[in-house]
């Protein structure tokens, strides 16, 4: 549109998000000597990889014996299945390697008295096949993602990556099939931007902020989920939506599964610790899906605290004070700003709260992005962290396997795009098309001047969302949210954005992110409801079992505004290697 100017720029790979696994893909690509750009809404060291409190999982074996393949069979066993296991191998065989370079690249890992990197239990993570709790998940104090992130930031910088600051990422440029690049829009001057590059790799994160409550920061919009779904590439396994247990009741502010780790434990009002009940070895460690079930089991049947019975306690007060002072002085500080509660006191109210996307974009386990037609890739396009599902996580993600994903696959990315971009190569013209119709929606958004405001929409989006979508789900409550959010939809034909500026219109920005958002909230509602069984963390009260003979399939769903069409693919059942034995489905307890 002649409206808006273009400033061109031309890479060898563009990252979109500077988030944990974009600096590390980032770093990857600067190493290996390719022209990378990297594209950021906020500030890198604002990503939500900061809020990453609990550690970072690998087999390291420096508190006790492990085996990269314990990991691997609980990973598989955290993901009911559903995970694939080709990728999963590769996860955990990479593990120790990613994280002893984390800690060369001057990541401040806490120590036991020997020096090693210290590791604490966590919830899902055993020794021999699941015969005892084991201590994987590496740790610097309880502030590991934000320690991570200003470490690889640093070695970013370090490698002369350049950096778009507060750039919103509008669309993908395709042709024929292939990704060439994408438009973002610059904040801080109001100028529209086309980066053309051989590789573009989509580090955006999840969509928490679909829900109403969510340990999620208010960036988590899926924004480059949106942008696959707008470029007629479908979407994976979005159904499947990890509630963390402990979220700070009232405020969904994270209170890490480290504090369980460390011997933190759950009550109800009757004062029992009930997760004895539900998961008589692994107790208050067992996974999240679980946990967060049982606490909500406990909430409705009447043995919830507080005022109005709604949620639980989290107690650490009979921890020894050196404890939680060294190991969890982040915790300490949220529990008393948040909940105005002293931990070593009084215990902590919590609820589960929407926390981690196991859905998202499909790829191998080379971070390339898949049409959903088999294994068939979109040439020049990739996917890692949060915004992809290659499917490590399955149906539920295992507490500290969020952060190893980041580091493993933003580092498979690089190597992958090294193996397939000449430094230099020269672009080809991709014509004005895809610029023009990425522009007009734009525009469009920009100049609406409906009555619909778009906080209000965007509250019924998620409102919906928690109460249509959640902990426990049946066919009526997701008949309700498959019909309540394309109402919610359907408001935006008369939304409102007052500013019409160029310049930081953050109402407008937030237009865009709800727009993102609300495609992701109808492609999960509807796998949602198509799923007929339980698996993981998509719980049907109607259908309490888990099908392995039905749906043992990754759910792929594509979204054209407010129609979605549903289709499946198999879970890849065979090893990467020789070295592990592929682990057939079993009853998953604790």
């Amino acid at each position: 549109m002649n409206t808006y100017p273009i400033i061109d720029h031309e890479y060898d790979v563009i990252v979109v998000g500077a988030g944990g696994s974009g600096l590390r893909a980032a770093v990857g690509l600067a190493e290996a000597g390719l022209k990378t750009a990297c594209i950021s809404k906020v500030f890198p060291t604002r990503s939500h990889t900061a809020a990453a409190q609990g550690g970072i999982s690998a087999a390291l074996g420096n508190m006790s014996e492990d085996d990269w393949r314990w990991h691997m069979y609980d990973t598989v066993k955290g993901a009911d299945w559903l995970g694939d296991q080709d990728a999963i191998e590769y996860l955990c065989k990479e593990a120790p390697r990613a994280v002893i370079e984390l800690e060369k690249y001057g990541v401040p890992f806490s120590r036991t008295e020997e020096g090693k990197i210290y590791q604490r239990p966590f919830g899902g993570m055993t020794k021999n096949y699941g015969n005892g709790i084991v201590q994987r998940t590496c740790a610097a104090a309880d502030r590991t993602g934000h320690a991570i992130l200003h470490t690889l930031y640093g070695q970013a910088l370090k490698h002369n990556t350049e950096f778009f600051i507060e750039y919103f990422a509008l669309d993908l440029l395709m042709k024929d099939g292939e990704c060439k690049g994408l438009i973002a829009w610059n904040l801080n001057d109001g100028t529209i931007h086309r980066f053309r590059a051989h590789s573009t790799i989509i580090a955006t994160g999840g969509y928490g902020k679909a829900y109403y409550s969510a340990t999620s920061a208010h960036t988590c919009t899926g924004d480059g989920n949106a942008m696959v779904l707008r470029a007629g590439l479908p979407l994976q396994d979005m159904e499947f939506v990890q509630f963390h247990p402990t979220g700070i009741y009232g405020h969904g502010t994270l209170i890490s599964e480290g504090v369980r780790g460390e011997g933190g434990y759950l009550v109800n009002s009757k004062g029992e610790r009930f997760m004895e009940r539900y998961a008589p070895k692994a107790k208050d460690l067992a996974s999240r899906d679980v946990v967060s079930r049982s606490m909500s089991i406990e909430i409705n049947e009447g043995r919830g605290v507080g005022k109005e019975q709604d949620h639980v306690h989290l107690h650490l007060s009979h921890l020894d004070k050196n404890i939680i002072e060294s190991r969890l002085p982040g915790i300490t500080e949220a529990a008393r700003l948040f909940a105005n509660v002293d931990v070593t006191k009084e215990p902590i109210p919590v609820v589960p709260t929407v926390h981690y996307n196991m859905g998202g974009i499909p790829t191998n386990y080379k971070a390339e992005v898949l049409t959903g037609n088999d294994s068939e890739t979109v040439p020049g396009l990739m996917a890692i962290g949060e915004a992809a599902c290659v499917s490590v996580h399955g149906a539920n993600r295992l507490g500290s396997n969020s952060l190893i994903d980041l580091v493993v696959f933003g580092r498979a990315a690089a190597k992958r795009a090294a193996e397939l971009v000449k430094p230099g190569t020269p672009h080809e013209n991709i014509g004005e098309s895809e610029t023009e119709k990425c522009l007009e929606r734009f525009d469009k958004l920009r100049n609406s001047n409906g009555e619909n405001s778009t906080a209000e929409l965007r509250l019924s989006m998620q409102k919906t969302m928690q109460s249509k979508c959640a902990v426990f789900r049946t066919e009526k409550t997701l008949k309700e949210g498959v019909d309540n959010i394309r109402k919610a939809y359907d408001g935006m034909e008369s939304i409102s954005v007052k500013d019409k500026s160029l310049v930081f219109n953050t109402d407008l920005v937030e237009t865009l992110e709800f727009d993102n958002l609300i495609r992701q909230a109808i492609t999960t509602v509807d796998s949602a409801y198509n799923r007929q069984e339980s698996r993981g963390a998509h719980a049907r009260e109607d259908f309490p079992k888990r099908d392995d003979e039905k749906f043992m399939q990754h759910t792929i769903a594509w979204c054209n505004g407010k129609d979605s069409k549903i289709g499946y693919r198999p879970v890849t059942k065979t090893t990467l290697t020789n070295e592990v034995q592929y682990f057939p489905p079993q009853e998953r307890v604790y």
